[in-house]
């Protein structure tokens, strides 16, 4: 929707576990010396500062990056992540939050190439201005879903589609299935990585369904929840989708969720699920 705005939630534990995963990809396409492509379809502004008047209004960012900020005894994952996020903050204090388009940045390599697609007027000129005119980098503002297969198979055979929605229109559950279908189609071998929230939980389950009759392979699904599933309560959790993912992530995971879920839980209600919804 034109009226989103991702500054509402910067931060918060849809975003921990959004690019913690994000993060264990990119270490994965950064251990071969060959050049990579990222395609992020929802990028947003691409920082996010948390005294601003989006992120402050409900400081979504208390149960998510600040529950982890002053910790020093982290998992090793979550260990990376957090020190990444203090790369974009002068001082002790937690003040910024960087999206996805900023953490895809850091990672790449003088070889390496990220198109960015950002729909509202506002955002992509934000966003333009936040990636600083990196020669590496490409910032379209037009619909990702629909514009972002123009540039598969990218011409250096690997990299990332991160697909970020709002999910305000509802029909975007069956259209992420659809685009992921057809992106698939031209790029078998690419990685995929798809966010959902936990709203209803209905909408996931036929969601999960639809991947899992697509005729994709390889389909690995991670998520973390702060509360018991609830229409009262908004989001309650929050995962990702993964088509063709670091053979390890599933692992990778298994050591951190268990700690993140009991830390960000409400009140004892963490939880958390790993688990192939296709194999291989």
């Amino acid at each position: 929707m034109l009226s989103y705005r991702h500054s509402f939630h910067a931060g918060n534990f849809a975003d921990v576990l959004k690019h913690l995963v994000l993060i264990k990809i990119l270490e994965h396409l950064r251990k071969k010396d060959n050049a990579f492509s990222c395609i992020d379809t929802h990028s947003g502004p691409g920082d996010y500062v948390l005294t601003g008047d989006y992120a402050s209004k409900n400081k979504e960012f208390e149960n998510g990056i600040t529950q982890l900020w002053q910790l020093t005894d982290l998992p090793e994952d979550l260990n990376t992540y957090v020190k990444l996020i203090k790369k974009f903050n002068n001082t002790d204090s937690l003040l910024r939050y960087p999206g996805s388009p900023l953490i895809i940045q850091q990672f790449l390599r003088s070889k390496d190439h990220l198109s960015l697609y950002e729909l509202h007027s506002t955002e992509i000129e934000l966003l333009k201005t936040s990636v600083n005119r990196d020669r590496r980098i490409q910032a379209f503002h037009a619909d990702g879903l629909s514009s972002a297969i123009n540039l598969l198979p990218p011409k250096q055979h690997r990299g990332l589609v991160f697909i970020d929605p709002s999910y305000e229109i509802k029909s975007d559950y069956d259209l992420v299935t659809q685009s992921l279908i057809k992106m698939h189609k031209r790029f078998a071998t690419g990685i995929y990585a798809l966010w959902y929230p936990v709203i209803d939980r209905k909408r996931n389950q036929q969601l999960e369904h639809a991947l899992k009759t697509s005729g994709l392979k390889n389909i690995q699904l991670v998520e973390l929840g702060i509360k018991e599933d609830s229409p009262e309560h908004g989001m309650t959790s929050s995962g990702m989708i993964v088509i063709n993912p670091p053979w390890t992530l599933a692992a990778d995971m298994q050591k951190t969720l268990p700690w993140l879920s009991k830390t960000l839980g409400v009140d004892g209600a963490g939880s958390y699920r790993i688990e192939t919804l296709v194999a291989e």
